[in-house]
């Protein structure tokens, strides 16, 4: 989006410092920013007021500043974080097509990258990067979005109540997915009860004419149709789902073929990403692109070529033949109940999951130790990283645990993004990692400020 920098001022409630200029969206990261965006520097782990004069030397137009300006253009405000959320908000007027919000304890990333890909293919969309989903990457990804953008899509994390609502608050959605409600992040919302209330927040806030895509199959989320005024259409492979998922066939690295019947005509649908539980995100994205008008054969068709954000069922061979789920994006036990079930599909003799702490959650321990019980049933040998709460000894070097592994053997690496265990999935293929590879969620972590 384009603006000026007195708009800013006005709607910050800043003094503009220096001369009115034209500005062209909005960078936190003084790396990644662009010429003519404005710079935002958050305070958190460090001062993003650190690094304005880089930002200015690598063509910021204007800043914000919660201390006195340094030259060029400036908006002084109170607080920089608070000020990114009111422009946005005051700029969300500018578009007008539809705003799919997207949240859920687990499938939200997935399902924001899905519908994504299969709006894509008729529509001029626009979406978070990665997991840019809270208060810092959500006005952000609205005040970045071209200007010839026909459908966004903003996935909407949350950590307690009222966090999404303050998201809606700002991004103001007309149609709300919700996935999943999971044990995530339920220890600071009172239990799984105050997860779905926390959740539920996304279609309190769509308007009477909006449309509510609620997950048929998980009885929580069900029972959001009773919360919104709006249209409900439910996906899922329950008998009165609106987009009901039928014939779902996995093959030699769990990725699904299903028919999804829906309002707009029947289409069958190959995944390219793996995972049984990847079909109700795919059904989601495609009630998504039914409710909006888009061709719904073609974003059918996209999605046997979607790339999904980084560490989230990426399944890659060593050098010696061995299959590595690296899903170790996030957990919960309801996602570390998939991802072991996408790693049993797998066809091997041998099956390793290397699993760390699933943080945030309601009863740790009966929990971590539940998880270790399903993968057991299976057959699945256990490794814990960095935490005892499994019931079993951690080991300090999961790669020199496991040994030669050679084709046959398949091996998930998962546990909360904070864990960092992208590390040992790359140590198996023997590959570096970037430690700024990706953002660390809204849920595990809160905005972080810009770093050189």
């Amino acid at each position: 989006m384009r603006f000026e920098a007195i708009e800013v001022a006005t709607a910050t409630g800043g003094r503009l410092v220096g001369p009115n200029v034209a500005i062209d969206g909005v960078s936190f990261d003084s790396r990644a920013l662009q010429s003519g965006q404005l710079f935002v520097p958050i305070v958190a782990d460090r001062d993003g007021h650190e690094f304005i004069v880089g930002a200015l030397d690598r063509g910021a137009a204007a800043y914000l500043t919660a201390q006195p300006a340094r030259g060029g253009t400036a908006i002084e405000v109170d607080d920089t974080l608070h000020a990114l959320m009111r422009l946005a908000a005051a700029q969300r007027h500018r578009y007008e097509g539809p705003l799919v919000g997207v949240t859920g304890s687990v499938g939200k990333t997935s399902t924001k990258d899905l519908a994504w890909a299969a709006l894509g293919a008729s529509r001029r969309t626009w979406a978070n990067e990665r997991s840019f989903n809270n208060e810092q990457g959500l006005p952000t990804t609205l005040l970045n979005a071209p200007a010839d953008t026909e459908v966004m899509v903003l996935e909407m994390g949350m950590r307690g109540f009222g966090e999404i609502r303050a998201l809606c608050d700002i991004a103001r959605p007309t149609i709300g997915v919700i996935t999943r409600v999971a044990e995530a992040h339920s220890d600071r919302v009172g239990g799984i009860d105050g997860v779905a209330r926390a959740k539920a927040e996304l279609v309190q806030a769509l308007p009477a004419d909006g449309i509510a895509v609620l997950n048929a199959d998980d009885h929580r989320v069900r029972a959001m149709r009773s919360l919104t005024a709006a249209t409900v259409l439910q996906y899922g492979e329950a008998d009165d789902a609106d987009v009901r998922v039928a014939d779902v066939v996995l093959d030699e690295q769990a990725r699904a073929t299903f028919t999804a019947h829906t309002p707009w005509g029947e289409v069958r649908v190959r995944l390219g990403v793996s995972g049984r539980h990847m079909v109700h995100n795919a059904a989601a994205a495609l009630t998504v692109v039914g409710a909006v008008g888009a061709d719904l054969s073609a974003g059918a068709a996209a999605l046997a070529d979607v790339g999904l954000t980084a560490m989230r069922m990426e399944i890659t061979r060593t050098a010696a033949g061995a299959l590595v789920l690296n899903d170790s994006y996030n957990a919960n036990p309801t996602s570390m109940r998939a991802a072991i079930d996408a790693l049993v599909a797998l066809p091997a003799g041998r099956r390793f999951a290397v699993l760390g702490l699933m943080a945030e959650i309601a009863d740790a321990p009966q929990e971590h130790r539940a998880v270790l019980r399903y993968a057991l049933d299976r057959e699945v040998e256990v490794l814990a990283v960095g935490t005892d709460l499994y019931g079993i000894t951690p080991v300090t070097d999961p790669v020199a645990e496991l040994g030669s592994l050679a084709g046959g053997d398949a091996v998930l690496v998962k546990g909360s993004r904070v864990v960092g265990l992208e590390r040992v999935a790359a140590a198996l293929l023997g590959q570096p990692v970037d430690p700024h590879q990706v953002a660390v969620p809204a849920e595990e972590q809160r905005p972080q400020g810009t770093t050189e």
